[in-house]
């Protein structure tokens, strides 16, 4: 009997408490929203909504007081010109009737503070398209002037060259830039071609290298040391390829200019084994194809790099570069007195920063864009303009550079800013005047040589005394 009342009295509990209480609590639960930060949302036990349904349903109820049921959940703010945030609708909204009411003097806040907030947005907007419309009108007057200056060096220029090439007129059309279908053909009138290469020496060179690569290491060469050295240029030039504007990526493997540019480096290194490769000619081949036709850049780049600045550079003429430096030393301090003394200071020469400079030609060390406007008044006025480009980076960045130690200004001209703006560069060079004591680049460069020269042909006559 004992164990029959307990029984029934377990049922009745179970029946009491899981019918009515917790039947009673689940019910509930579907019914009864809960809370979150912002506003009600379902329960857990609900399925997860999308977060574009919960604040809609948010502003829905917030905006429930101030809106007609007839009207759209969103009615009220399709007068603005964004729909607000969460945080913006926080300033604008009334909060939840369960939660205490902003006081007036809060509200007029919030009001204020989201109207400041709105017009700071306008005005950056205005500003915005003020800039993108100042762009767009650069832009315009640019394409213009590039146009009418396409017609005149084809129809006037280039029919012409010879008579017209050294007049004031077409220096300073050639100093406002060239226009991009032109560039390599002038490029390539003025560099020349006093080497008298042919398109059949590229052809030649260019397959004398390939069977080179087939043939290598499958051959025994008889003198070790010229073929050890041919492998060191052709695994050299593999790993600068990859290195040669990288963000273009159209040198590398796999990109439309990597087999051209590596049978042009190869086939130099064929046509001048006494000069091989050095790095830094990837970039120079690379801007030469972006602008002529294969057999066009070949020719241009063997004769590009058998000027005396070029050969002196990438044959490491030691003594040469040095009357270089001592050179653009002269012109520096000559510009640029202050900075000079603050490089003096530290001991920093100018080797640390010219010789990158002057092996890649600026086009690893200055933007695509703004190195071809370098490249355009180097073909004009020769090595001369390479080292007024470097006194016109030192004047672009001296105010900066003046603040710096060794380190930073190595690290800083070794990598210069990637937006370094073309128009004010070339003002700068523009600034940079070319004269010392009344003596242009070549008069003073000549006369180093000559004191050097002085120096050998007395240094025999001291050892004998």
């Amino acid at each position: 009997v004992g164990t029959e009342l307990i029984c029934q009295e377990q049922m009745l509990c179970d029946d009491i408490f899981g019918r009515s209480l917790f039947s009673r609590k689940q019910r509930e639960a579907h019914s009864a929203p809960g809370w979150k930060l912002f506003g009600k949302v379902p329960l857990r036990e609900s399925p997860p909504k999308d977060s574009k349904i919960i604040q809609q349903e948010y502003e829905a109820r917030a905006s429930k007081s101030d809106q007609s049921p007839s009207l759209p959940t969103q009615g009220r703010r399709k007068n603005l010109e964004f729909e607000p945030l969460s945080t913006t609708a926080l300033i604008l909204e009334d909060r939840p009737a369960s939660l205490p009411a902003k006081s007036e003097e809060e509200a007029q806040r919030h009001r204020q503070e989201y109207d400041e907030m709105v017009a700071e947005a306008k005005k950056r907007e205005l500003k915005e398209a003020q800039k993108k419309k100042k762009q767009m009108k650069e832009r315009f007057k640019q394409e213009e002037s590039i146009a009418n200056a396409m017609v005149v060096w084809n129809n006037e220029i280039l029919p012409n060259w010879e008579s017209m090439r050294g007049t004031r007129r077409v220096r300073d059309l050639w100093w406002q830039g060239l226009p991009p279908n032109v560039r390599g053909k002038v490029w390539s009138l003025a560099i020349g071609n006093e080497l008298n290469i042919t398109s059949g020496f590229f052809l030649f060179y260019s397959l004398f290298h390939v069977l080179e690569l087939y043939c290598c290491g499958t051959v025994e060469k008889e003198n070790s040391d010229s073929f050890a050295d041919r492998e060191s240029s052709l695994d050299l030039i593999k790993l600068d390829i990859s290195r040669t504007f990288p963000p273009l990526f159209i040198f590398q493997k796999g990109g439309p200019y990597h087999d051209l540019l590596h049978s042009l480096l190869g086939a130099y290194t064929c046509y001048r084994p006494d000069v091989g490769y050095v790095q830094g000619m990837s970039f120079i081949a690379a801007v030469l194809i972006l602008n002529l036709e294969e057999a066009d850049a070949f020719i241009a780049f063997a004769n590009l790099l058998n000027k005396p600045c070029q050969m002196a550079f990438f044959r490491v003429d030691h003594e040469l570069m040095l009357k270089y430096f001592a050179a653009f030393e002269v012109f520096f301090e000559e510009n640029l007195p202050r900075l000079f003394n603050h490089f003096k200071s530290y001991n920093l020469t100018p080797d640390l920063y010219l010789i990158d400079w002057i092996f890649t030609l600026y086009t690893k060390s200055l933007p695509l864009d703004v190195a071809c406007r370098v490249w355009d008044v180097f073909c004009r006025d020769g090595e001369e303009f390479l080292f007024r480009t470097g006194l016109g980076i030192l004047r672009l960045y001296e105010d900066v550079l003046l603040q710096m130690d060794f380190i930073h200004i190595a690290q800083f001209l070794t990598r210069l800013p990637e937006d370094t703006p073309s128009e004010r560069l070339l003002s700068c060079i523009a600034n940079t005047q070319m004269i010392s004591s009344n003596r242009k680049w070549a008069q003073v460069f000549n006369a180093l040589i000559k004191d050097k020269e002085m120096e050998k042909s007395i240094s025999p006559t001291v050892k004998t005394s």
